[in-house]
């Protein structure tokens, strides 16, 4: 999953107003920002078989520090805690300790049975959303349709970058989500790894966007 897990990091705003999108993107999709880093170190490993799902030609061989459940679980808490101790926020701190363990959750839909419960454990789970392409582009894009509508309830623009931006930040993702699942393979997993590197620079733009916007209702 992908444009997804960008969709539940944009609904979030509504229960966190005070948090800003790109740390609501940190933590929705935290875990697909360390894995490439992963794999360039050689640490985890993926192979590219096209034709191995309808959906991704990705076979992920292993990946436990990343995506085991125990792992994220963990993750999920240094995040939590991280925030928490930086920001004296409870509320936000458990926003993005759930942001972050979604994405286990999601990918465990879409995802064939290569998820494991625990780094060293011989469970793997996943639903295989990806064995339909329909199915597929039916949860993700019902997901982010829902999450940016939410964002859109909860704050508005307050110049033409908040209005403009946001909406450009919405068409690039939909653009590499499309290019992603229709285009051709990547060349190399090497070249999977630094083209994924390339999200950070959708958090940025989160956080240059967020700036431009206003929460239209204060919590309470």
């Amino acid at each position: 999953m992908f444009i997804g897990h960008f969709g539940v990091g944009f609904g979030a705003k509504k229960i966190a107003p005070r948090l800003s999108l790109g740390t609501l993107f940190v933590g929705a999709q935290f875990i697909d920002l360390l894995w490439p880093t992963l794999l360039l170190f050689g640490i985890e490993r993926v192979k590219i078989v096209p034709g191995a799902t309808t959906v991704t030609p990705l076979v992920f061989d292993y990946y436990p520090i990343s995506h085991s459940l125990l792992a994220v679980l963990g993750w999920a808490l240094a995040i939590g805690l991280g925030y928490f101790a930086i920001k004296r926020s409870r509320r936000g701190a458990l926003v993005l300790f759930a942001l972050v363990l979604s994405h286990w959750g999601l990918d465990y839909i879409v995802h064939q049975p290569d998820l494991l419960l625990r780094p060293g454990g011989d469970i793997m789970v996943g639903l295989n959303a990806w064995s339909s392409l329909p199915l597929t582009l039916g949860i993700e894009l019902t997901i982010f349709a829902s999450g940016v509508w939410l964002y859109t309830r909860a704050t508005k623009a307050r110049d033409a970058i908040g209005r403009w931006a946001f909406w450009g930040l919405v068409g690039v993702l939909l653009v590499a989500y499309f290019g992603n699942t229709f285009g051709p393979p990547p060349p190399s997993v090497k070249a999977l790894a630094w083209a994924a590197q390339m999200q950070w620079l959708i958090v940025l733009w989160a956080y240059w966007v967020d700036k431009h916007r206003e929460t239209v209702h204060q919590p309470s």
